[in-house]
C-alpha cells in the first residue's frame, strides 16, 4: 500500500464518528489498526526511499560543487597569471615607447648635427675648388710664361758667339707639367729669367 492509501485510510477513520467507532467490532478496529500501520510503514519507506534519492542527488551535487570549485581556483589562477603577463607586457609596451621616443630624438638631433656639419663640407668643399681653380689659372699662366721664356732662352742661345755654346739652359731641361727640372726647380718667372740670360 503506497502513500495515497495510508492517506485515504486516514481519512476515512477520521470521517468515523465516535458512535460508529463504538458500533464497531473489535476485528474491524484491529483490522483497520493494521491497515493503518502498514499504510504508515509503507510511507515511511517511500519516505525513505525518497530522502536516500534526495541524498544521493545531494552527493551528487555537492562532488560537482566540489569540482566547480577546484576548477574556479585553476581558472583564478590562469586570470592570475595573464593579468601579471599583460602587466609585463604593458611595461614591456611603455618602455619600448620610451626607448622609440629617445631613438627618434637622437636620430633628429643626429640629423640637425649632420646637416650642419654637411653645411661646412660643402662650404669647404666650395672653398677648395675655387681655390683649385685658381691654383689651375695660375699653373697656366706659369706655363705660358715658361714657353714664352723658354723661346727667349733658345733665341738668345742661337746668337751668342760659338764659344759662348757652353751657355747653360736650366729652362731647356724643365718639366712644364710640374715646375721641377733635373737640375732643380725654378722658383719664380725671376730667377727663371735670370737663369736663361747670358752672363756678363
Amino acid at each position: 500500500m503506497g502513500s495515497g492509501d495510508a492517506e485515504r485510510a486516514q481519512r476515512e477513520l477520521g470521517r468515523l464518528s465516535d458512535e460508529d467507532l463504538l458500533r464497531s467490532s473489535k476485528e474491524e478496529l484491529v483490522a483497520r489498526l493494521r491497515r493503518e500501520e502498514a499504510d504508515k510503514i509503507a510511507a515511511l519507506l517511500q519516505r525513505g526511499r525518497l530522502i536516500a534519492e534526495v541524498n544521493r542527488q545531494l552527493q551528487g551535487h555537492l562532488l560537482e560543487v566540489r569540482e566547480l570549485k577546484a576548477v574556479n581556483q585553476r581558472l583564478q589562477q590562469d586570470n592570475r597569471e595573464l593579468r601579471d603577463l599583460c602587466c609585463f607586457l604593458d611595461d614591456d609596451r611603455l618602455k619600448a615607447k620610451r626607448l622609440a621616443r629617445e631613438w627618434q630624438l637622437f636620430g633628429q638631433h643626429a640629423a640637425r648635427v649632420l646637416r650642419d656639419d654637411l653645411g661646412g663640407y660643402l662650404q669647404k668643399l666650395a672653398e677648395l675648388e675655387r681655390l683649385q681653380g685658381a691654383l689651375l689659372r695660375e699653373n697656366l699662366d706659369l706655363k705660358e710664361l715658361c714657353l714664352v721664356l723658354e723661346e727667349e732662352c733658345v733665341g738668345r742661345a742661337e746668337g751668342s758667339p760659338a764659344g759662348s755654346s757652353e751657355l747653360s739652359l736650366p729652362c731647356l731641361a724643365r718639366d712644364l707639367g710640374d715646375g721641377s727640372s733635373s737640375t732643380g726647380s725654378v722658383g719664380s718667372p725671376d730667377q727663371l729669367h735670370a737663369a736663361c740670360s747670358p752672363e756678363d
